[in-house]
Formats: structure tokens, C-alpha cells, sequence
């Protein structure tokens, strides 16, 4: 590779890290406040380390003295000394700790909500861009890991500057040359914790890296385990999950033996640094030193004192090198993140909108002008330039075979999906406004149940509904005979994608939240499809009451439904026919 190239590499490299540090900076000022506090409290904890030091050299000076007995009252102030400084060490410490976690908290938590706000937004289209788990390993996952750099690293630097220069200075009291050999050692630890960031960032995205896609092809073959068991494959599945569960176990051996090797080399520096001061300090009380300049006379109280301080002068930043280590962790995760986070940019939307639509309000027309619509990973696109004009209160049927491009349609008219050309628009008013999910309902097959009981999964349309309202809801649309066959009735529980009831009953309970909703413009992605035809009937006598003095999209197979439309259009291959 020429320079040049190797030079491009560099920059680029560089270009990204001031990226990523920005970025992590960015997320950590809403609990910068807490964060700097825990600093503060941590290297003031160092005082406490300088008084029980001081105690500790003061009481063993007194303890060891030849010349006169000494009386056990003589000892006391060394050990009230020493009690009161590991009491006020360890009281400031655990100060300093619970204000870092109030810290690293409130920054999870505020990422979490940007998450999903992001991949659902309360307004204008979802994200389309991302796969299905994205925001769910990025909320439970990929955010914990960025807790020990902001427990760890960010109040780290705060606390070495300082807890090390206290030390320093009480040093410096008892012997300015000790203080003068540690303060020469001190130049070497920031190169080596750069070394070990570079050195752990490319291991811990690698790791992560491979712990999300092993996640990935995880819930692939959960889902598809049917299938893989009807092809007799899933051996080879398996076979497969345990190949990526040995890389991922192989790849995070690596960042734990950096981890480990960069921290033993800190350790080296500490322990060498301690070796030569302990050596200068022996050779000096054994009166075995003599040279120009250098002091030749300590007690044994200084030399005892200046000993216990040396570690604890290092002591922040071993916790800085184990911070760099997060911080790589946690640059790594942010790489991750990133995509999941920065949402796209909304334009043309209204400045004011609620967060639930007015209970009453009049009808939207729907206007598409030239929708062009594209899949990733396909050529031809799901729509092609399609334009529809709805009046308000009226209803749309649009048909036409699978994979015509009907649930895109109705989704672009709803704002769910934000076309790559043309505009969708809803007409309030005669004023046209950006087509916004907040004035929709949405119906389709299947319908989407939580796990939860049946008051809950209605609620999710109102959750100021009463009792009283639910049931109303059920019997307007005809259905009070749902919870005479539950056995439970509005307490009974559903299971995962509304395990325990049939698709009919599934459909009716969706009519109903949609009811509840109460939207102005209702949108039916084949309402009717898989039902038997007794229940595509009381489905159907249930629409006739739904889409009353409502604008309604409907997409269906069924021709029993086209007699509720006022237009019928039919889509083939992305283009009205």
C-alpha cells in the first residue's frame, strides 16, 4: 500500500473517531452535572487517603520508637487520625458512586426514549430503514454498554486531576524529591492509555458487531423453526448457531486478554515507579545515600507516609486505564447506535400537532400525487407514480393481486411510509397538510394482539376509557356475543399475537380498538382475509358502522367489501389499472 493510501486510512480513521467522541460527548452532557460531581466527590476522597496515611506513618513512628517507652494514650490520636480518614474516604466514595449512577441513568434512560421516539415516532412516517431488531438490541442491549464509561471513564479524568494533585502535594510536604520521581513517571501512563484504546476499540466492535448478528440469525430460526423442522434442516441450523456462538466467545476472549494485558502494564509502571521510591527511601534511612543535590536525611514517619501515598497517587489512573477500556466499549456501541438514533430529518411538518386525534373531528380528503414508493432489495418499485384523489368522508377500495402494492399504498396515504417521490397529503379544511399517522386508524390482518389481558390491548387506543366505554365500543359494532365466549371477559388474558383467540375474534377486537381510536380517517388492510365466511360477514356488518361520516382506505381480495366503496381503483405491478 502507497503512502498516500496509508496516510488516506489514517485520516479517515481519525475523521471517524472525532465522530464518534463527539457524539459520546453529545450523549453525556444531560447528566453531565452528576457525572462531574461524582468526579469531584472521588478525588476528594483522597484527602481521606492523606489523613489515614498520615495516622498510619504518624502511629507507627511513635509505635517503633527506641529511645522511650511509650504509652498506649500516645497511640490514640494516630488512630482517631486513621479512622477518620478511611471513614471520610469511604463516605466520599460511596457519595461519588451513587452520583455517578444518577448520572449514567438519566443518560440510558434519555437514550432509550430518543430509540423509540425514533423507530416510533410519534409523528410523520416510521422508520423504514432499519431491520425489525434494531431498536430492541439498541434499547436493551447496546445501551448498558455504555454505563462503565460513564460511571467509569468521564468522571475519571476529574477525579486524576483532582485526587492525584492532593496527593501530590502532601507528598511534595514530606519529600519534594519523591514527589519530583513520581511526578517524572507520570508522562508515560497517558501514552500507554492511548495505546490500549486503539487496541481495545477494533476488538469490542468486532464483538459487538458479532453479538448483534448472532442475535439476528437467533430470532430467524426461532421464527422459522417450523419450517426448518418441516425441511428436516434444523440440525444445520443449529449447527449454525453454535458456529457463531463460538465466534462471539472467541472474539470477546480477545477483548478480555487486552483488557487484562493493558491493565497489567499499568500495573508494571505503578508497581516499578513504587520499587524505585521504595529503594530511594531505604537506601536514605540506611544512610546509604550520597549524592550531590539529592536529599540524603527522611525520618521513618516521612518515608512510611510518602510509601502509602505513591499507589494512591496512581490509584486514579488505574481507574482511567480501566475507563479507556470502557470508553472503547462504549465508542464501539455508539458506531452501533448511531444509525439508530439519527432519524431523518422531517420536513414539512405541522408545527402543532396532538398526540391523539380529536374525538369529532371532520373527515381529511387524501390526495397522492405522483407516490413512488421503493423496497430495499427490489428492482421494480411497490408503487410507480401512482396519483389518487379522495373526497372527505368518502371510501376508497383499492384491489388487486398479491404484491400489487396495496398495504404500501394505503400505508404512504396514512404517513406511515414517507414516498421517494411525490407528495401524500391530507386535505383538512381545503388546506393540504403532510399525510400524518395521528389521524388514522389502522386495521389490518393479522391484527397485531400484546401479550396482556383483553381490557389492556383495548386501552391502547384510549387509555381514559371506562369500563363502560370498552363495552359500549363491542356492542356498537355487534359483537357482545366475543366475551360471552371468553371465560374471563375483559380480564381475559391473551398471549403472544393474541394467543387463545380465533382470527375472527383477533379481527373484531381490532375493529373495536379502531372504534375506540375514534380517527377521522380509517385505513383496512384486508380486514376480512382469512376468515371463514360467517365471520367476514359480522366483520363486514361491523365496517358499515365503523366507516360512517369517515374517509376510509380499504385494500381487500374480497369482493364482498367493494359495495362500501365509493371509488374502487386496482393496482397491478405498482400502477393503478
Amino acid at each position: 500500500m502507497s503512502g498516500t493510501a496509508v496516510l488516506l486510512d489514517e485520516l479517515a480513521a481519525e475523521r471517524t473517531e472525532y465522530r464518534v467522541a463527539a457524539r459520546l460527548k453529545d450523549w453525556a452532557a444531560v447528566g453531565r452535572p452528576e457525572l462531574r460531581r461524582a468526579g469531584i466527590l472521588r478525588g476528594a476522597a483522597q484527602s481521606g487517603t492523606v489523613l489515614w496515611a498520615g495516622g498510619l506513618s504518624w502511629g507507627a513512628q511513635r509505635g517503633l520508637s527506641l529511645h522511650s517507652e511509650v504509652p498506649a494514650t500516645a497511640l490514640v490520636l494516630p488512630a482517631l487520625l486513621t479512622v477518620v480518614g478511611v471513614a471520610l474516604r469511604a463516605g466520599l466514595l460511596a457519595a461519588g458512586d451513587a452520583a455517578a449512577a444518577r448520572g449514567a441513568r438519566t443518560v440510558r434512560e434519555t437514550l432509550r426514549r430518543r430509540i423509540i421516539e425514533t423507530a416510533l415516532p410519534a409523528r410523520g412516517p416510521a422508520r423504514t430503514d432499519l431491520d425489525e431488531a434494531a431498536p430492541d438490541r439498541a434499547v436493551d442491549g447496546e445501551v448498558d454498554q455504555l454505563t462503565d464509561w460513564l460511571t467509569g471513564y468521564v468522571p475519571a479524568r476529574t477525579t486524576m486531576l483532582l485526587g492525584s494533585g492532593l496527593v501530590l502535594a502532601a507528598i511534595a510536604c514530606r519529600s519534594w524529591f519523591v514527589a519530583l520521581l513520581v511526578l517524572a513517571a507520570t508522562p508515560l501512563l497517558p501514552a500507554n492509555l492511548k495505546v490500549i484504546g486503539l487496541g481495545t476499540q477494533g476488538a469490542v466492535r468486532a464483538q459487538l458487531a458479532g453479538i448483534r448478528t448472532h442475535q439476528a440469525r437467533l430470532l430467524d430460526h426461532l421464527r422459522g423453526l417450523p419450517t426448518l423442522v418441516g425441511l428436516g434442516a434444523q440440525d444445520e441450523a443449529a449447527r449454525a448457531l453454535e458456529r457463531d456462538d463460538r465466534e462471539v466467545a472467541r472474539r470477546t476472549e480477545k477483548v478480555l486478554r487486552i483488557a487484562f494485558l493493558s491493565t497489567a502494564w499499568v500495573e508494571l509502571l505503578i508497581t516499578g515507579t513504587l520499587a524505585v521510591v521504595a529503594t530511594y527511601c531505604g537506601l536514605v534511612l540506611l544512610d546509604y545515600l550520597h549524592l550531590p543535590v539529592v536529599p540524603d536525611r527522611m525520618s521513618l514517619s516521612a518515608a512510611l507516609f510518602v510509601l502509602v501515598l505513591v499507589p494512591a497517587y496512581f490509584a486514579p489512573a488505574r481507574d482511567l486505564a480501566a475507563g479507556y477500556h470502557a470508553r472503547a466499549q462504549a465508542a464501539a456501541a455508539a458506531e452501533l447506535l448511531a444509525p439508530v438514533l439519527d432519524a431523518p430529518e422531517e420536513t414539512d411538518l405541522p408545527s402543532a400537532v396532538p398526540l391523539r386525534p380529536t374525538r369529532g373531528a371532520s373527515p381529511p380528503g387524501v390526495c397522492l400525487e405522483a407516490v413512488t414508493v421503493r423496497h430495499p432489495g427490489r428492482v421494480a418499485p411497490a408503487l410507480d407514480r401512482v396519483s389518487v384523489r379522495l373526497a372527505p368522508a368518502r371510501c376508497l377500495a383499492v384491489t388487486g393481486p398479491s404484491g400489487a402494492g396495496k398495504s404500501t399504498l394505503l400505508a404512504v396515504a396514512a404517513g406511515l411510509s414517507a414516498p421517494h417521490e411525490g407528495r401524500a397529503l391530507h386535505m383538512l379544511d381545503g388546506r393540504a397538510v403532510p399525510a400524518d399517522p395521528v389521524r388514522v386508524s389502522w386495521v389490518g390482518q393479522p391484527a397485531h394482539l400484546l401479550p396482556g389481558t383483553l381490557r389492556e390491548n383495548l386501552l391502547l387506543a384510549r387509555p381514559t376509557a371506562s369500563d363502560h366505554d370498552l363495552l359500549g365500543a363491542i356492542a356498537s359494532l355487534g359483537f357482545e356475543d366475543l366475551l360471552t365466549a371468553l371465560p374471563h371477559g375483559l380480564d381475559t388474558p391473551l398471549g403472544e399475537r393474541g394467543t387463545g383467540l380465533s382470527s375472527g375474534q383477533s379481527q373484531q377486537l381490532a375493529l373495536v380498538r379502531a372504534l375506540l381510536r375514534d380517527a377521522p380517517l380509517l385505513c383496512l388492510d384486508e380486514p376480512t382475509a382469512h376468515l371463514d365466511p360467517e365471520a367476514e360477514q359480522r366483520v363486514l356488518s361491523a365496517l358499515r358502522t365503523l366507516a360512517r361520516d369517515r374517509t376510509v382506505l380499504l385494500a381487500t381480495h374480497s369482493p364482498a367489501l367493494l359495495p362500501l366503496a365509493d371509488q374502487v381503483i386496482t393496482l397491478r405491478h405498482g400502477r393503478v389499472r
